[in-house]
């Protein structure tokens, strides 16, 4: 089976699961992040060489304080409990989105986590936290402004030389993207890395996502024909 070297989740359905069982939002939220560790340790095992998982976007904060509050603690209460574990199944933590606006506890709990598992490549968990396909193009673009005007750089950048300043830049174009809950579009989510992915949408509910539904996505994968904007004889599409 041809599998994707880069897969990224948006994990969509916390709240509809949990309502569906007359259960507050957190609750979902609590089962949504308890699927993580499950997930990932199957992409894992099944030789995926990065999960990036779409955990809050930039848009995420019109959402109830409440809300917000929980899902930051669980995420805290997620790192402290599982960054050595992380560390001893050979997983590198990466966090990508903007820093500010986040509490400072959880700050630090991914700093931690993410130089515990630094020398771990083999396998790498990425996670999109307070994180906007938008909000990463412009901050590239003014990171390059910047840059320029202290001479840093020469103008006009490539694709290639663009692609420096995005968040993590070593984190590569995604294959696969899958979105839970049967929502069709991709919200925002990893604008300039999306470019030639292939998309699949499943009615599942992320917390009920389990392996048996990784390995359906996988193997739709494995059936497209990828062209990268080619024809099968090599020659360019129009």
């Amino acid at each position: 089976m041809n599998l994707p070297e880069h897969v990224g989740i948006i994990m969509d359905g916390n709240g509809r699961w949990a309502k569906r069982r007359g259960l507050p939002r957190s609750f979902g939220h609590r089962k949504g992040i308890e699927n993580v560790e499950r997930i990932s340790k199957y992409a894992q095992k099944r030789g995926v060489k990065i999960l990036s998982l779409f955990a809050f976007s930039t848009e995420n904060w019109k959402r109830p304080k409440q809300e917000i509050d929980f899902l930051f603690s669980y995420l805290e209460e997620y790192l402290v409990k599982n960054k050595q574990k992380l560390k001893d199944r050979g997983v590198g933590l990466n966090v990508m989105g903007r820093r500010r606006g986040l509490p400072p506890r959880l700050i630090s709990q991914i700093e931690e986590a993410v130089i515990l598992t630094k020398d771990n490549r083999d396998f790498i968990l990425n996670i999109a936290l307070n994180y906007g396909g938008r909000a990463e193009i412009v901050d590239a673009v003014n990171s390059i402004i910047l840059d320029y005007q202290e001479k840093k750089i020469d103008l006009p950048l490539n694709e290639d030389s663009f692609k420096d300043y995005l968040y993590s830049p070593f984190i590569p174009d995604l294959d696969l993207l899958i979105r839970t809950s049967g929502e069709k579009r991709i919200s925002n989510f990893f604008l300039w890395r999306l470019a030639y992915s292939e998309l699949y949408f499943t009615e599942t509910l992320w917390p009920d996502f389990y392996e048996a539904d990784f390995d359906k996505a996988l193997e739709a994968f494995s059936q497209r024909k990828r062209r990268f904007g080619g024809l099968k004889d090599g020659s360019q599409e129009n």
